[in-house]
């Protein structure tokens, strides 16, 4: 995707040997690239949100084994790795899948190709990782079409999302803002409702960003107001990504995304999710009891970081001393709620036969 007129991909290799990553704990206010050198460095990245979105923590992990093979390519090391970078964010599927899929391949290789190997597995991870949200691109974007032409010339499509599933969240392009970029490549008119996202603010500080540097129209609305949307009618679509699927169909996704899902139950708005198959953990069936739900530091709730006037950026508490707090980063939104799964092999129901029917090689 594009910065104001620059491609740039969220994650890259450089010539020395180090990875480089977009900081985004520093946007939208500062645009900052960060260079990644070792095992430790990659680790503290995951965790501390530097990057976040799960195909991102997988190829981030995918190339943190291969830092920590350039130190120490040997067994114990490669296991040392993959077990740092695994206790890092338990919700994402995309790490263990990553993990497994590039220590899969190294174990068999003796030490002095392994950093090699886990190099070229990691690049491999971050291009199929475009080649998917590109596809799930263009199978969203056909949905959008569909909305568009039974709205009529010149009504936008107005398009609700959740936290950032955008080009921040992947390599490149996105799972849930994917079929918008295509669809707004494809001349579609639309618009988009961006939630804010409390408590870290994603969708204003990340999705925001990104359609602004990249042209798409947007609006960004507190949390609570998408109800009142739906109820109005100023709502054609719903599509949020996900962070853990199960293989039938019970979506975790986000804080939040499970009270958007009733809301347009309620009023009968589609409620889409993009959905990259490393995200289906295939081993698990009902999400409200498998699926792991991270907490994370309170501080994220009592606590935000603005620009002042001045130009200054500064963290304010907006929360009473002493008063607890409990931060659950994500909800599970049951299967019966899910219009239908955009996956880079096309668009299902949220169901076990519906996916098996994508993904035959997994009956």
């Amino acid at each position: 995707m594009r910065i104001d007129g620059t491609a740039y991909r969220t994650i890259w290799a450089e010539e020395d040997g180090s990875v480089a990553i977009i900081d985004q704990t520093r946007l939208p206010h500062d645009f900052a690239v960060v260079r990644l050198g070792s095992l430790e460095e990659a680790a503290h990245a995951i965790r501390a949100m530097l990057v976040r979105g799960a195909p991102l923590i997988g190829a981030t992990a995918a190339h943190g084994v291969a830092l920590a093979m350039r130190a120490d390519p040997s067994d114990s090391g490669l296991e040392r790795a993959c077990a740092v970078l695994l206790a890092t964010r338990p919700t994402a599927v995309n790490l263990r899948w990553a993990l497994e899929r590039v220590s899969g391949r190294l174990a068999a290789l003796p030490a002095v190709e392994r950093a090699g190997a886990a190099a070229a597995a990691a690049a491999a991870i971050g291009d199929e990782d475009v080649a998917i949200n590109r596809a799930i691109g263009e199978h969203g974007a056909a949905l959008i079409r569909a909305v568009a032409e039974r709205k009529g010339a010149g009504e936008p499509v107005n398009v609700l999302t959740h936290c950032n599933a955008g080009w921040l969240a992947t390599v490149d392009w996105g799972t849930a803002l994917a079929p918008v970029y295509v669809a707004f490549e494809q001349g579609i008119r639309l618009h988009v409702w961006v939630d804010e996202t409390r408590p870290r603010n994603q969708g204003a500080s990340l999705t925001a960003w990104e359609l602004n540097r990249h042209g798409v129209p947007h609006t960004v609305i507190a949390d609570n107001v998408g109800g009142h949307l739906m109820q109005h009618g100023r709502v054609d679509f719903c599509i949020v990504g996900t962070d853990r699927t199960t293989a039938t169909g019970d979506v975790c996704n986000k804080i939040g995304t499970y009270l958007k899902a009733l809301a347009a139950a309620d009023n009968g708005v589609p409620f889409y999710v993009g959905l990259p198959s490393p995200t289906i953990d295939w081993g698990m069936s009902d999400g409200v009891r498998q699926i792991p739900i991270e907490e994370r530091d309170g501080r994220e709730v009592t606590d935000l970081t603005g620009r002042t006037a001045d130009g200054r950026i500064e963290t304010v508490r907006v929360t009473p001393e002493g008063s607890p707090v409990a931060n659950f980063g994500f909800d599970v939104t049951p299967a019966r709620l899910v219009t239908g799964l955009i996956t880079e092999r096309g668009v299902c129901p949220a169901t076990r036969e519906g996916l098996l029917g994508l993904f035959p090689e997994r009956r």
